[in-house]
């Protein structure tokens, strides 16, 4: 089937086939955005901001403490290990905190500064850009990249083509390993992997993530950001006058059209706006922030630094597309202080409080008593009461530590069974043990007595209260 290339306004290009006006618009094949390089402080700070997120991500897995992975969240095992402190189920509270605190911090920052988390921090982002930086590299420039796409196929597009899939595959690939290797061993990860000696789920695991790293930044790109992403849809909650944004200054750019750069603009009745449409053009998701605010804008100031190119080479003072709010476009005084931003920043204090007060209060121990269910109690040879008790003592934390059991609760109780055990980190002991009182000492039924697990240096002890029964 014959097919043509449209070239729409803009920076989308969409492929028309004959048999796509049987159908109605709406359910067009989706147009392709080609964008176009830019040149510029923002991006140029975007770029070594994602590129320190980017070597963050890749070293945190290789770092060790104790001798171990430092950052190992090992759902097999139900361990997390974060630099130094260990997490098990029994800690998912702290878990919880942390996650409120990342929304809490999310939500403060986007009401002052937009959606900035998805344009210089966002991992979509920030592959999407790395993918396009590879198509640039191989394919050429945005007009020889559109030019590729028109033309049959011959051996100068397949090579290149197969040159830019191949090289976001292995991205993909790299991509996987890395994340992967915060599940796993990294280390065994990478060398069970190319020696095809890796277990089904870690080969598995790489392949999804290989599939779905080079299907979201090398496919749908902007479709992440305008269909699937939530945080697209509900930041206009968070948005008001006082939000700053990238935003177009209609009093000065209307009314736009082209000019030479000599003529006298303003005696003309014209605006700065020469509509180049180089801010569409640069733009990831292909809108125009010229017709306002849209919640696809990722807030990566792409356009401003292209606007400000234009800008220079007008001799027009810089800034028609800038990071401002509404209220200043208006004429106004942008308040930082306000009701939203504040109970967003006192939430955040509040919970990351409790989120350090649950860290410094966690006792790197846990200490579990069960009774004996088959026999309540029992009288020994020297006629003494007996009940018996398993212990489960779990070292919560990484490093190898001595424990000592001891118990208390009636006189002249005695305490049977490995009552001094060494525990190595993460280690989880069951620990029989008989608990021994002269009947004499026994005044009722039931009586509450409490184990105590202390480390060898004392400073950590956990403490169970438990019921000694003699009916």
């Amino acid at each position: 089937m014959e097919q043509e290339i449209k070239v729409l306004p803009a920076n989308r290009v969409k492929i028309h086939r004959p048999d796509d006006d049987k159908h109605n618009n709406e359910y067009a094949p989706r147009s392709r955005i080609y964008v176009r390089d830019v040149k510029g402080a923002l991006e140029y700070f975007r770029r070594g901001f994602g590129f320190l997120l980017l070597a963050l991500f890749i070293a945190i897995p290789w770092l060790e403490m104790n001798g171990q992975q430092a950052v190992l969240l090992d759902l097999a095992e139900q361990r997390f290990r974060i630099f130094g402190m260990t997490l098990w189920p029994q800690d998912l509270t702290i878990l919880a905190w942390i996650s409120i605190v990342a929304a809490f911090a999310l939500f403060f920052v986007t009401t002052l500064y937009g959606r900035v988390w998805c344009g210089f921090m966002c991992p979509q982002t920030t592959w999407t850009f790395i993918f396009m930086w590879f198509e640039k590299k191989i394919e050429g420039s945005r007009n020889k990249r559109i030019a590729l796409d028109r033309r049959g196929w011959d051996f100068d597009k397949f090579w290149r083509k197969a040159a830019k899939h191949t090289a976001w595959l292995l991205v993909s690939l790299f991509t996987a390993l890395i994340f992967v290797g915060y599940f796993t061993d990294i280390g065994d990860l990478f060398i069970n992997f190319f020696t095809f000696e890796a277990c089904f789920w870690a080969v598995f695991s790489v392949l999804f993530f290989t599939f779905c790293t080079y299907g979201n930044a090398g496919w749908m790109r902007e479709i992440m950001c305008t269909h699937i992403c939530p945080y697209a849809r509900f930041q206009s909650a968070m948005f008001d006058k006082d939000t700053v944004t990238v935003s177009y200054d209609v009093g000065r750019g209307e009314p736009r059209g082209p000019r030479p750069r000599k003529l006298d603009h303003k005696a003309e009745g014209l605006g700065d706006c020469i509509d180049c449409n180089m801010c569409v053009q640069v733009c990831p998701t292909g809108i125009d922030i010229r017709n306002g605010l849209q919640y696809e804008c990722i807030n990566c100031g792409a356009c401003v630094d292209a606007c400000n190119d234009v800008m220079d080479k007008m001799n027009y003072p810089k800034g028609l597309i800038r990071f401002t709010t509404e209220r200043n476009l208006e004429g106004g005084r942008t308040r930082k202080v306000r009701f939203k931003s504040v109970g967003y920043f006192v939430a955040l204090i509040a919970i990351t409080a409790l989120l350090v007060w649950d860290i410094a209060t966690r006792v790197p121990m846990q200490v579990d008593v069960l009774r004996d269910r088959n026999q309540l109690y029992s009288i020994n040879n020297d006629g003494w009461v007996a009940n018996v008790y398993t212990l489960k003592i779990l070292n919560k934390s990484q490093l190898s530590e001595t424990f000592t059991v001891t118990v208390s609760g009636l006189e002249g109780m005695q305490l049977r069974g490995d009552t001094q055990l060494q525990l190595s980190g993460g280690e989880v002991a069951t620990v029989p043990v008989t608990v021994t009182v002269n009947p004499e000492e026994l005044t009722e039924r039931v009586t509450d007595i409490t184990f105590e697990v202390t480390s060898a240096d004392g400073t950590v002890q956990q403490s169970h209260q438990t019921s000694f029964i003699y009916e």
